[in-house]
């Protein structure tokens, strides 16, 4: 398996506002390369802000969460172009062995559940940004990618927009699993969102971030207008339990050590099975 040039394409849909989901997702990549050994290269495409486009030469694509409207694009080119990825790979993976695995996060999540109509994509009544636990369902359960996770587990959530209303319909044509949802709020009157989905054997998806670690969510939570948003929204209880939670190995530094690991063991495993 050393000798073959495993490539992955990470998707880039910051449209240039800093962030630390990139690094994350470029040391999980880097991490795993070195832990295995492996012959692995990484290339990033700025979708939004410069139009840039993976072609079909990749193994893996990595598309990241990004700031903004999930609506924002329509119309626009680079959605176009990123719509258009997402069927290109479809259709290679119909007529070939060696197949394409994508791995889409946040921003991308819920780009992925309007093209392919699996939910209603509608913005929150108030921004989720935090550590937070995620609740697996049966088929999260038994989904290969979420093995070594507790349910429920954390992980770092950060949105204004989510995905409700699963479409039955859809969901069973395409074969596509509902994976996770929010945590259940018995007092609160609101439906709980989709959080990740396997869109096929080849396409997963997750609402919240699996590239997140303690260094860069110390960094967000530490900001004054972050620090104030959770205190106003979830109180100064809450906000503490976040501080203390980032030491807990058992919170998001499992989450991050598990996920995408297993997406690429997953995707890479696939490779030696041609």
């Amino acid at each position: 398996m050393n000798d073959i040039n495993i490539k992955v394409a990470v998707i880039d849909m910051n449209n240039g506002f800093p962030n630390q989901g990139m690094r994350g997702i470029q040391e999980i990549l880097h991490r795993y390369k070195i832990y295995n050994q492996l012959n692995l290269t990484v290339d990033v495409f700025d979708i939004r802000q410069k139009g840039e486009v993976p072609d079909l030469s990749y193994n893996i694509y990595i598309s990241s969460g990004g700031p903004g409207n999930p609506y924002d694009g329509e119309g626009q080119k680079w959605e176009a172009d990123f719509f258009d990825l997402l069927d290109r790979i479809d259709d290679f993976n119909l007529s070939n062995n060696d197949k394409k695995h994508v791995f889409l996060i946040c921003h991308s999540f819920q780009l992925g559940c309007r093209k392919y109509g699996l939910g209603e994509v509608t913005q929150r009544k108030s921004n989720a940004f935090g550590i937070f636990p995620i609740t697996l369902t049966q088929a999260g359960e038994n989904e290969h990618v979420f093995e070594g996770l507790y349910n429920p587990f954390f992980s770092v959530d950060s949105r204004d927009w989510q995905v409700v209303q699963p479409n039955e319909s859809v969901f069973k044509k395409m074969g596509a699993k509902l994976l996770a949802i929010e945590k259940e709020r018995p007092h609160v009157d609101l439906e709980r969102c989709m959080m990740a989905i396997r869109f096929s054997p080849y396409m997963i998806g997750t609402q919240f971030h699996p590239e997140a670690d303690p260094i860069g969510m110390k960094m967000y939570l530490l900001l004054e207008e972050k620090k104030e948003l959770i205190i106003k929204n979830h109180g100064q209880e809450k906000y503490d339990d976040m501080i203390d939670s980032l030491e807990n190995p058992d919170r998001i530094m499992l989450t991050q050590s598990v996920i995408l690991p297993n997406f690429l063991d997953q995707a890479i495993n696939a490779l030696q099975v041609v």
